[in-house]
């Protein structure tokens, strides 16, 4: 279910605490950006006239990143580059934005696609919520290169940053349905379990 409104949202306490002064800022620009990146990815979509849905998908993946990008440079934050994506930075937190369906449908529906990059799953190892196996040693049968790899952080973020979650679904016609946010742990079967998670409005796409 979707929340829209025009009043400003105070930021959460969990919020404040991730991003710092910021916090105010990055909770009314989220929904504004997403709004902003539909509108672009709509325009595109309808410019190409294919009856697919993928242009519009692959041009708002896209422009979400670019439009966080852009809020965390005009906050004075950071932007990295991790395998040629560029990913907002805020107060030692990465934003980490992803559709999980192009339909309105419950966060816990959330799920990464079989096909989901080394790049996507490494993130959520080395920067996400760890799982309270891995307090322990592992033994050394268990330690294989992959799930050493997994778990390297990415030198571009920095070891200390840590994976928010920007979760969201939309289409072409109807736009973005639902916004959440928070810190979720990636499971074996791609599933997520959220530590913390709140839901943010959902901001009229923009007038031209």
């Amino acid at each position: 279910m979707s929340v829209s409104s025009d009043e400003p949202v105070a930021p959460s306490a969990w919020a404040i605490e991730r991003f710092g002064r910021h916090a105010g800022a990055l909770t009314a620009a989220v929904p504004v950006q997403l709004a902003n990146a539909h509108a672009t990815a709509q325009a595109a979509h309808l410019a190409v006239a294919l009856k697919k849905r993928s242009p519009y998908g692959v041009a708002l993946a896209g422009l979400v990143r670019e439009y966080l990008a852009q809020t965390a440079r005009e906050l004075g934050e950071s932007v990295r580059d991790v395998r040629g994506y560029e990913y907002a930075v805020i107060n030692d937190h990465a934003l980490f934005p992803y559709r999980y369906a192009d339909k309105p449908r419950p966060l816990d529906r959330a799920r990464l696609p079989s096909n989901a990059s080394p790049t996507r799953r490494r993130l959520f190892r080395a920067h996400g919520p760890q799982p309270p196996e891995a307090l322990f040693d592992l033994d050394d049968g268990l330690a294989t290169e992959e799930y050493l790899g997994l778990h390297e952080a990415f030198e571009e973020l920095g070891a200390s940053t840590k994976l928010i979650c920007v979760f969201f679904t939309a289409d072409a016609e109807s736009g973005i349905h639902a916004i959440h946010w928070g810190e979720a742990q990636l499971e074996p079967d791609r599933t997520f379990t959220w530590l913390y998670k709140e839901q943010l409005p959902v901001t009229p796409v923009p007038l031209e």
